[in-house]
Parts: C-alpha cells; structure tokens; sequence
C-alpha cells in the first residue's frame, strides 16, 4: 500500500496473498485531488429491459411536471426528482428493412447502436455502442473501462432469432462493429474480477483461497489495520461502511453456492453461485455494481435484466408463462396483465438499484446518484406487434445532469440516439454524431 505523506493516493489499494481490493473515496485523499478533479467523476449506467412493454401501463397519461406516474413505473415514484419519463423516441435501424423475423436479435444490437445488424449467423457486423463510447473517455481513469452484468448466462450459439448470430440476442455491448461484449451472469466471477488477485490469472491460487473459505477481507487484515491507524474518524466510518457491505456480499455468494451444490435442479442453466431466486440474484449483482462504482473501479455499467427474446418465467409472481411467449399477447387480457406485472416487477428491481444508488456515499459529501445517469429500457416498443418505435425509456439521473419531474414526448421515429448523445455531452464524452443521430435531444 503506497501512502503518501499528506494524502492517501486515490487509486491506492490494499493488497494481501492473492487479493487486492480498491478504496471508496475517502477525506484523507482530498489533497491528493487536484483543483479540476474536486467534483465527483461522471458515471453511465445503461440497463436493459428485454421484450419491450404494453404501453398503456407504462406511459404516464399526463405530460410535463408532477405527472402521475404509470402502473408499470410506479416504483420510481419516491425518486421523481431524479426521473425524466420519455416517450415517442425510437431505434428505427431495429426494424427488418428487408432481413425479415427477427426483431428480438434486432432488439438487442441496436439498442445501444442505432445501427442495422448484418443479417449472418457467423459473421458479425453492428456498430460500438454507446456505452462503450462513453468507456474510451470515462475508462481511462479506472480500473475497469467498464463492466457488463447480466442476469442469464449467454447459453446459446450459433443462429438465433431471424437467423441472425445469438451474439445479437446475448448482449447488447459492442467494444466495436465485430466485437461483442460477454456479460457476466455469475456472481461470483463478477466478485472475483473486481477483488481478485490483480496480478495472478492462476486459477489454481484463487481456487485455494475460495476451498479455505476465507474471506477477501482476511487477506488484507494487515493492510486494513494500517490504514485505519492514519484515518480519521469520519474516514474509518467510511471504510468500515465499505468492507461490512463487501464481507455481506461475499457471504451471500457462499450461501448461494451451498444452495446449488446442495440442490439438484433439473435445469442446468443457473451459473454456480448464483442465487436460487431470481430476486436475491438481482439484488445481489446491483450491489456489486454500486460497490465497483463507489470504489470508483469503474464510471460505466451496462446491466441486462435478461437477454433479448428472454423466455423467463416469474413463478415468485406468480406467472409461470415464459416471458417473450407471453408478449405475444394478440390483446388476450390475461397475457396482457402477465406481461404488464412483469413490467412492473422488473421496474421495481430498477427501484432497487436507484435506492442502492441514492442512499450510498461518492465520499465527497453526496451520494452515488448525484452524479450518475442511468437508461433505463430497451429497443422494443409494443412487442407484440415487433414495433421499434415509441420505445419505454426512462431516464434517472443526479440534479446537475438532468432535471427531473418530467414526461416528455418527442415526434415519432425520435431517434433514441439523441438521448445517448445529449448524456455524452452531460459527462463530457466528445462525440459529435452516434448511430442514427441527428442531434441533442430536446428538452432534457
């Protein structure tokens, strides 16, 4: 651990036998910011909502301020200030321009693209996406450039819908045009990249460590005993806040992991270490992205709820019917309150993540969300119909990006591209034109 003489370095870490673990940001490294790194870094968040939504439960019916909030996004109403609802923005390159089915593949590639997918099940071409535009600025300063989470494991190759390449369907994160991002499904893989040993890829050291079912924290002991004897009192409340949150992490992955090896499920599809419950397995891949944006280990996340085309069921809501078949409603009412209930539920885990967000501290005396800005949504309007149009997106963000309080609604075919534009702007990412843009969105 590398401590200056008047301040804590910011990328300090704290280091032991096979384990490194980043800091959240503390007093003690103040004088170590210079004058022009003082306010808290920018941070992009993108979370994907897969198979669209039924529109009349997610659009609010009143436009402009101090709206009522839709039954689909109810959950968000005790974060109103932070919300913006926006309606009538599209991802027009979604649609087939001759390719024909396959609208789901088409989903997931041009939703953060805007840009029309090569019709091949083994040759790639879409185009970066916006959260990897916003990694190359906002990457060069953290440990990682950005993290892709999902929570369902990819499980499939080859050809997928409409015969376009499952890549399209398994992620919807483009490093560039032929280059697609994995998302991590596993909690534990994901703990492990962000406090593994940073400078051994042995399999073999880390397997040792997770068999003695030690944990992070005990390998860093002595590192941690240093620090706190050079910290102040507010500063040690801090760290102490961090390593509980990251020892209670790392204790529901170990119970996670008994459950599988205890259960034997008749559906092999569940990475080990993850939760048996589709809702534990959200809440904890949320708090592991807030613990690697409060150790400031990276400024931007892209999260999917599900693949695109996903054919989940939600039996702890009582709907046992897979998701994508039933968004194929043909205005069957009982499908349709299925699908708006799952709407609805995926929204409130999105709450979660808002709340994780807002009561968690930057370390420079606000919280997480005052300066982050999360998409919330997907490039599936009304899926019942495959429309790519009239989009449900949401846009939750900290006062000094975005004004909150609002439903606005833009002119049909709005290209959703400017919103990802306008955010680039709000976090001082250069990019003049994106996909299909044709400039800063209007209003936000």
């Amino acid at each position: 651990m590398i401590i200056t003489k008047k301040a804590l370095g910011r990328r300090t870490f704290l280091r032991g036998a096979g384990a490194a673990l980043a800091l959240p940001v503390l007093d003690a490294m103040t004088p170590a910011l210079s004058a022009a790194a003082s306010q808290a870094p920018s941070r992009l968040v993108f979370v994907f909502h897969p198979n669209g939504a039924i529109p009349t439960r997610w659009t609010p019916a009143a436009t402009g301020k101090n709206f009522e909030f839709s039954p689909s996004l109810k959950a968000l109403e005790p974060f109103r200030q932070n919300t913006t609802i926006l309606s009538g923005l599209a991802q027009v390159q979604g649609n087939p321009f001759g390719d024909g089915g396959g609208d789901h593949s088409r989903e997931g590639a041009t939703w953060l693209t805007g840009v029309h997918p090569l019709l091949s099940e083994t040759e790639l071409a879409v185009g970066i996406s916006a959260d990897q535009i916003a990694a190359n600025t906002l990457g060069k300063q953290t440990q990682f450039s950005s993290l892709e989470v999902s929570l369902e494991s990819p499980g499939l190759g080859g050809g997928c819908d409409g015969h376009y390449s499952c890549a399209l369907t398994n992620t919807v994160s483009w490093k560039n045009p032929s280059t697609p991002l994995p998302m991590e499904s596993s909690p534990r893989m994901l703990f492990e990249r962000l406090f593994g040993a940073s400078d051994s890829t042995n399999p073999a050291d880390r397997q040792a460590r997770l068999d003695e079912q030690r944990s992070l924290l005990d390998y860093v002991t002595g590192s941690i005993d240093r620090l706190q004897s050079k910290l102040g009192p507010r500063d040690r409340t801090k760290l102490s806040n961090y390593l509980d949150s990251i020892r209670d992490i790392e204790r529901r992955i170990e119970k996670a992991e008994a459950q599988n090896y205890e259960m034997r499920l008749p559906e092999m599809v569940r990475p080990a270490g993850t939760p048996s419950t589709f809702e534990d397995h959200a809440r904890l891949m949320i708090d592991l992205q807030t613990i690697a944006l409060q150790a400031d280990m990276t400024r931007v996340v892209t999260f999917m709820f599900g693949r695109a085309q996903s054919n989940r069921a939600y039996p702890n809501i009582g709907i046992s019917d897979g998701h994508h078949a039933l968004t194929h409603h043909q205005n069957n009412p009982e499908m349709i309150e299925k699908v708006a209930k799952i709407d609805q539920y995926l929204v409130s885990l999105f709450a979660y993540y808002v709340n994780k967000l807002k009561t968690t501290s930057d370390g420079q005396g606000g919280n997480l969300l005052d300066d982050t800005m999360i998409c919330y949504g997907g490039s599936l309007g009304d899926s019942n119909i495959h429309q790519h149009h009239n989009l449900p997106i949401t846009l939750v963000a900290g006062s000094r990006f975005f004004e909150g309080n609002r439903h606005l609604v833009y002119p049909k075919d709005t290209p959703l591209n400017n919103l990802f534009l306008s955010m680039f702007a709000k976090a001082n990412v250069p990019c003049e034109k994106f996909g299909d843009s044709t400039g800063l969105l209007p209003g936000v």
